[in-house]
């Protein structure tokens, strides 16, 4: 890579947003290290962008390790010396897998397993390699959210989900607030009800428009947008 191409990390990137993401922002002329906790699956997605000549590598990452954490940081401290883009992709739904969504019913495992990996695992992985942006000066986090986590439209059912959105909403303030003068941004993204894995066939959008909002923020200018929540390039409210 040149020394002034951009470097973007993506998590959970081996299917669906992580993977169009990985892909778009690949288009877009960016170095991607593409991660996913299954090795195997990251190195097969990487090689299927590979064949339509882009730069893209992958690494696993488990973001519920904090060793494997670890191991992608120095990975690319020692291989490119920087991060200019992070999407906080990863993400478990599992809330359907219990016979009742209802909050009365809701097991604390199936909260702490949610929360886990969809909170602590993004502020982990932010905290590992936030400080390659600072010492660039330059950095954009995106951090995959979802309407269900919106408490001004909150609703009942699903709750490990919409509690995990919720406080990685909250990340995204407390995140960008710290950051306040740096020209690192930070903002979160519902990408809406996109065909995938998560979503299902049923689902009203294509992963190249669950996506563009998260590419548009990831490549945003100096100077743009911080602390904020946005739909289809829209703010919406918390």
């Amino acid at each position: 890579m040149s020394t002034t191409q951009k470097v973007a990390v993506i998590t959970g990137g081996n299917r669906g947003l992580g993977f169009e993401t990985a892909r778009q922002l690949a288009k877009k002329g960016y170095q991607i290290i593409l991660t996913s906790r299954d090795a195997a699956k990251g190195q097969a997605a990487a090689e299927k962008l590979k064949a339509e000549e882009l730069d893209v590598i992958s690494h696993p990452l488990d973001v519920t390790n904090h060793e494997s954490i670890d191991q992608l940081a120095e990975f690319i401290r020692q291989q490119f010396g920087k991060v200019d883009v992070l999407v906080n992709n990863a993400g478990i739904y599992i809330d359907d897998k219990v016979s009742n969504n209802s909050i009365f019913d809701a097991k604390i495992d199936t909260l702490q397993q949610t929360i886990e990996t969809n909170v602590y695992g993004a502020l982990q992985v932010t905290q590992a390699l936030v400080h390659l942006m600072k010492n660039n000066n330059y950095g954009r986090i995106v951090n995959v959210s979802s309407g269900m986590g919106q408490l001004h439209d909150m609703g009942g059912g699903y709750p490990a989900y919409r509690l995990s959105k919720t406080a990685l909403n909250a990340l995204t303030r407390i995140f960008a607030s710290e950051l306040k003068g740096t020209n690192i941004l930070v903002n979160s993204v519902c990408p809406g009800w996109v065909k995938t894995d998560m979503g299902g066939a049923n689902a009203a959008r294509t992963p190249e428009q669950g996506v563009d909002t998260i590419v548009w923020l990831a490549t945003a200018a100096d100077g743009s947008a911080t602390g904020g929540f946005f739909r289809d390039r829209q703010p919406i409210d918390w």
